[in-house]
């Protein structure tokens, strides 16, 4: 029997009898990721499919769906709503249905803005959202695992974010290192929506001291949990700007 690499699911087919495809969302690793229409309801619904030799005795599907159920009171996690087992090219393939959350990928909108970087502080609030996402997380005793912009999904809601991340990754038991690698993560995700390497000495120092060269040593002793890096956001403060002289240039300058 061939190894699927591909499901190759066009718009319009019908799966389970109750699921129209409309089209791919995204594929990784595990498998592809597709936006279903309930034909009953015409409710959308995202539809992890995995590749059945990356989900052997169902163990992938059934730790990915007791951790989502885990984490369900968590805001930056998106819901689990059932399982469902269909037959595509003489395979049993399940496919793992949750709720349909839209946004755009934090890779893709730090694209789209001005200089390919968000605003400092625009990057403060969203690494604010997060990281208090990511405490929920931490405090229901798990982890993310693999945080990066590219399974971040943001939107705008007035001066809000709404944020979920679209994926979660099995390192084994959760730990204080797990805990300690998702923070780390965010950093760099913090580090990246600022535009990297080619901008960051030009950063603030109040920047700076929270990306911390993205050594981890110093990250994890500068924040050692998602909340304390949420404290220190709520309570730093900003070095006074430099006094302007007569022609309105800094002093210095």
């Amino acid at each position: 029997m061939t190894t699927i690499t591909s499901f190759n699911l066009k718009p319009g087919r019908m799966l389970a009898r109750n699921y129209r495809v409309e089209g791919l969302l995204g594929a990784g690793w595990q498998g592809e990721v597709y936006l279903f229409t309930e034909a009953m309801t015409g409710v959308r619904r995202a539809a992890k499919m995995f590749f059945p030799h990356r989900n052997e005795n169902d163990c992938a599907v059934r730790f990915y769906a007791r951790k989502l159920e885990k984490l369900r009171h968590c805001a930056l996690v998106i819901q689990y709503v059932h399982t469902e087992v269909v037959r595509l090219s003489g395979h049993e393939v399940t496919v793992l249905i949750s709720e349909y959350a839209e946004g755009t990928l934090l890779s893709k909108f730090i694209e789209q803005q001005p200089g390919k970087r968000m605003p400092v502080f625009e990057a403060l609030s969203l690494l604010r959202t997060l990281a208090f996402g990511l405490a929920e997380v931490h405090a229901c005793r798990e982890y993310h695992g693999d945080l990066h912009v590219g399974n971040i999904l943001v939107g705008r809601r007035g001066i809000h974010w709404d944020v979920r991340v679209v994926d979660v990754y099995d390192h084994g038991r959760p730990s204080l290192a797990n805990i300690r690698n998702d923070v780390c993560d965010l950093i760099r995700c913090f580090y990246d929506m600022l535009g990297g390497a080619r901008v960051y000495a030009k950063l603030p120092v109040e920047v700076r001291s929270i990306c911390c060269g993205l050594k981890r040593s110093l990250i994890e002793k500068r924040f050692p949990s998602a909340a304390e890096l949420c404290h220190h956001l709520d309570t730093f403060e900003w070095s006074a700007p430099k006094p302007r002289g007569r022609s309105g240039r800094r002093a210095g300058g």
